[in-house]
C-alpha cells in the first residue's frame, strides 16, 4: 500500500467519524489459552494463532515471545504505524521508521519476593530512528502528533481502568472464596 492508499483509507475513516460519532468507538478483541506448561495460544480476529511461551530460565520451552515482550513489539509497532499514518495525511516524505525498545523488569516482583519491587516493568525506553528527507521543523511536529497520539504509548503512560472476573468450574468466583 503507497503513502497515497494509506492517506485515502484515513481520510475515509475520519470522515466516517466526523458524520457519525458511533463510527469512533471501537473493540478490539483477542482471546489466550493456556497449552501447557508455561506456553499459550492467542488468536487475534482470523489470523494464525500466536504462540506466546517463556524462556527455559522462567520456565518455558522458549517457543515464542513472552507476554512482556509482546507489550514492547506492541508499543514499537504501534509507533511505527502511527509514524506511518500521519505522514502519510500530512505529506511527509518517510522512507524508514526503526523502533529499539528496552523494558527494565525487576524478577523479584514477578516472583513475590520484595513487596515493595512491583511485578511489571519499571522503565521502558524506545528509541526511534526515522528515515526522511524533510526538514527539521516538519519531522518535529510529525514526531510531537505521533508522541501524543500512539495508543500503545498512552495506554501505558495513563492510568486506564482495567477490569476482570475470574469464574472456576464455570461459576463465577466470589470474593469472599478468594479471600478465605
Amino acid at each position: 500500500m503507497s503513502q497515497e492508499s494509506v492517506k485515502a483509507a484515513l481520510m475515509k475513516s475520519i470522515a466516517g467519524i466526523q458524520a457519525s460519532d458511533g463510527a469512533a468507538k471501537v473493540v478490539f478483541r483477542a482471546e489466550t489459552q493456556l497449552e501447557e506448561d508455561v506456553r499459550c495460544s492467542a488468536k487475534v480476529r482470523n489470523f494464525p494463532t500466536i504462540i506466546v511461551d517463556e524462556p527455559p530460565e522462567l520456565g518455558g520451552a522458549d517457543a515464542g515471545a513472552n507476554p512482556v515482550e509482546l507489550l514492547l513489539v506492541a508499543l514499537g509497532a504501534c509507533q511505527e504505524i502511527m509514524y506511518s499514518a500521519y505522514a502519510s495525511v500530512m505529506g511527509v516524505p518517510l522512507n524508514g521508521v526503526k523502533v529499539n525498545l528496552r523494558g527494565y523488569l525487576d524478577l523479584r516482583g514477578l516472583f513475590g519476593l520484595d513487596p515493595a519491587v512491583p511485578a511489571g516493568y519499571q522503565k521502558i525506553i524506545f528509541e526511534t530512528a526515522l528515515d526522511s528527507p524533510a526538514d527539521a521543523e516538519t519531522l518535529k511536529k510529525l514526531v510531537q502528533t505521533v508522541e501524543s497520539h500512539c495508543p500503545v504509548l498512552d495506554t501505558l503512560v495513563r492510568s486506564i481502568e482495567v477490569s476482570g472476573q475470574v469464574s472456576v468450574n464455570g461459576k463465577p468466583m466470589s470474593i469472599e472464596a478468594v479471600a478465605a
